[in-house]
């Protein structure tokens, strides 16, 4: 069970030169100001990227790594968690714990310039021993920055200046029991609405076996993003690491969401579940983390507690299996990711496979049979983040990996132990206007992957 992680896998002090403490942080004057992109290149402002899908379109990467590796544009101290930093217009925003407050913390995203914090008080306790601060990342929509904390609690904030807006306790709303790890799914903002995996419960005591925990209306609600009040709710499912993402199947929009115990469908305008296909362990002690993989009109799912992967054909808006690993022993299941999402281009799917550090590997599979194209063996449990014909893979231990999108064979071109990069580096690597953001333990670094032109 201690290998259990998180789905989202995933403030302060800052220079190039050393690392200052959270005490010595406040906003200097002008600094609101000076956060203003100089650099050529994309935000990033939700979890997997501008299109939730891990990939980038930047161009001009640095392919020939120095020794030493990157250069160093900054880094700052982290608090306690494990959320991937998000960009937009200007500034990063981070999302974690210092004592017993959830911290939102904005800075200069070139620069690392503290602008502001915003605090809430928690009493998170992590049942199995890990960190209790956050799991998943903020995520910024125009004016508004949204942080889901791993207690439930839902907060709205004004991205310039750190204001709350409104806030959300849903675990107290929705009467939601606490998951293995607490909350760990991101929030999705859909033109007004802000969809939120919840998975409440009926009134009364927490069963004593988690497996008679029973849902009650609330897997998904959307609240108003303007206020904070709830414009729908529906399903009776609990909540993973998965987030919702909304995709289109011809002219048709569709939210799915890998909860719990499967993919449901639903009408992200509505609010109405569409279809649900059953897909997890047979274990209690296991989730779901991975996004699903959208190609066209195929669907992949993968966990690695139990049945691995499918792929799924939307048919008439209803799912239909393709290939499984249902029935595969389990050294021959083609996919088992734990909370790496796969990475899709050009008919093949790339992912970290395995549940366990020393077990795992880096793999290429044919999306439409399952088949494995190759396996590079113990790189450890990586997350991937897609740029300029490239992978970049990050390894809980802070390797970091260049390597060909190549679907014949693994062709790695750079490869670099991140220094100050400590265990659990989880979350996936960032890249915005140029510039590479990764995190471990208790720091966040921030490397030039474009050089600037």
């Amino acid at each position: 069970m201690r290998y259990l992680a998180f789905a989202c896998l995933f403030a302060l002090g800052c220079s190039s030169a050393s690392t200052s403490t959270v005490e010595d942080e406040a906003p200097k004057a002008g600094a609101a100001d000076r956060a203003k992109p100089t650099r050529e290149g994309s935000d990033w402002p939700r979890i997997l990227g501008p299109n939730g899908d891990g990939a980038s379109a930047e161009k001009g990467i640095l392919t020939k790594w120095p020794k030493d590796g990157l250069k160093k544009v900054w880094q700052c101290e982290l608090g306690v968690g494990y959320a991937p930093p998000v960009v937009a217009a200007g500034k990063l925003f981070h999302f974690d714990r210092f004592g017993d407050d959830c911290w939102v913390t904005a800075r200069n995203a070139e620069t690392g310039e503290f602008l502001w914090k915003y605090a809430y008080p928690t009493e998170y306790e992590d049942q199995y021993g890990y960190e209790p601060g956050p799991r998943a990342c903020p995520v910024v929509d125009g004016d508004n920055v949204f942080a889901y904390g791993p207690d439930g609690v839902l907060v709205c904030l004004d991205a310039a200046k750190g204001t709350e807006v409104w806030k959300v306790d849903t675990k107290a709303k929705y009467r939601v029991h606490q998951n293995f790890f607490g909350v760990g799914s991101a929030p999705l903002v859909d033109g007004d609405r802000v969809i939120v995996a919840v998975g409440g419960s009926p009134k009364g005591p927490k069963p004593f076996d988690f497996r008679d925990v029973k849902g009650d209306g609330s897997a998904i609600v959307a609240f108003d993003r303007k206020t904070g009040e709830q414009k729908y709710a529906f399903g009776n499912e609990l909540a993973s690491y998965s987030a919702p993402i909304i995709t289109k199947l011809g002219d048709k929009t569709l939210g799915l969401y890998f909860a719990r115990g499967g993919l449901v469908g639903f009408d992200p305008a509505a609010g109405k579940e569409l279809f649900h296909h059953k897909w997890r362990a047979k274990i209690l002690e296991s989730v779901n983390a991975s996004n699903p993989v959208v190609t066209g009109d195929r669907v992949l799912l993968t966990e690695c507690y139990g049945p691995g992967a499918v792929c799924l054909k939307l048919k008439d808006g209803k799912p239909a299996e393709v290939w499984s690993d249902a029935e595969k022993d389990r050294p021959e299941r083609s996919l088992a990711c734990h909370w790496c999402t796969p990475i899709s281009d050009n008919g093949v799917v790339y992912g970290s496979s395995g549940r366990h550090t020393e077990e795992a590997d880096l793999r290429c599979i044919d999306l439409a049979t399952g088949d494995v194209k190759w396996v590079e063996k113990r790189t450890t449990r990586c997350t991937l983040t897609k740029i300029d014909s490239h992978l970049l893979s990050l390894g809980e231990n802070g390797e970091l990996r260049l390597v060909k999108l190549n679907p014949a064979k693994y062709d790695e071109v750079a490869k670099w132990e991140v220094p100050d990069l400590e265990y659990p580096a989880w979350a996936p690597p960032v890249v915005s206007r140029g510039l590479l953001y990764v995190r471990g333990k208790g720091k966040l670094l921030c490397y030039e992957l474009i050089p600037k032109k």
